[in-house]
């Protein structure tokens, strides 16, 4: 259930624009070693050599740490940059420990109802539940999808995003009648707020599709199927 590498580039997108400095103060005194560091762990993770990306990570995350000290938000990026490369190659339990770290971080510094502390949440959400881990992936979902709602209100895409997780944690235990409305949730928001023929509206059709085949309601779900398959083609043209 694998949002995690459209989301990924997302993510590092916007680590991107703290570390190197596009978001204002974010990287006041910053030296060119961290921001070479970082510039070439990003453009090895975007073209998925992630064991070349590793090293980098590392040296990011230790200059950052170095540079910017133990407890600032930036650190807690450069952190979560290390666990993402290797969440990437499926090194999920060192991928763990630098979530973690990322999460305590932005809770110390940015407060514990940040949208960046539900963004870490979700990561490791999403860690847990590629382990099959389900019972320490559920409280986190829960969690991000709370805050998320709260900081961001509930018909925010990032809402849409984390009802989706939950609901597909959800089906990936049988949970089917949890996971229905989240889905419906999902796709009214999505639609709402990103516009009929978003790519993410396909995904959430596709996600519902699967539900609905699963409690044995094949017609309902080559509906949806037929609809998230005329989005991807008029997206392709």
């Amino acid at each position: 259930m694998i949002e995690s590498f459209a989301s990924a580039k997302w993510l590092l997108a916007g680590l991107l624009c703290l570390v190197l400095g596009l978001a204002p103060g974010a990287a006041y005194g910053q030296s060119a070693e961290l921001r070479d560091a970082f510039t070439q762990y990003s453009a090895l993770f975007k073209q998925g050599r992630y064991e070349q990306a590793l090293p980098y990570a590392r040296k990011a995350a230790a200059l950052g740490e170095l540079e910017f000290g133990s407890d600032h938000p930036t650190t807690a990026n450069l952190f979560s940059s290390l666990a993402l490369v290797y969440y990437a190659q499926g090194r999920y339990s060192e991928a763990e420990a630098p979530y973690k770290r990322a999460l305590a971080i932005n809770e110390s510094t940015l407060g514990p109802e940040h949208p960046n502390v539900a963004a870490v949440l979700n990561n490791l959400a999403l860690l847990y539940d590629s382990q099959g881990r389900y019972g320490d992936a559920e409280p986190h979902y829960k969690r991000a999808l709370a805050i998320r709602e709260k900081s961001l209100g509930p018909n925010h895409p990032d809402v849409g995003a984390s009802l989706k997780n939950l609901a597909l944690l959800y089906h990936a235990q049988g949970r089917y009648s949890e996971a229905e409305p989240l889905l419906k949730r999902t796709l009214a928001i999505w639609v709402e707020a990103l516009g009929p023929d978003h790519p993410n509206v396909a995904e959430a059709l596709e996600s519902y599709a699967v539900v609905l085949r699963s409690t044995d309601r094949a017609d309902e779900a080559e509906k949806l199927e037929t609809r998230a398959a005329a989005i991807r083609s008029r997206l392709s043209e």
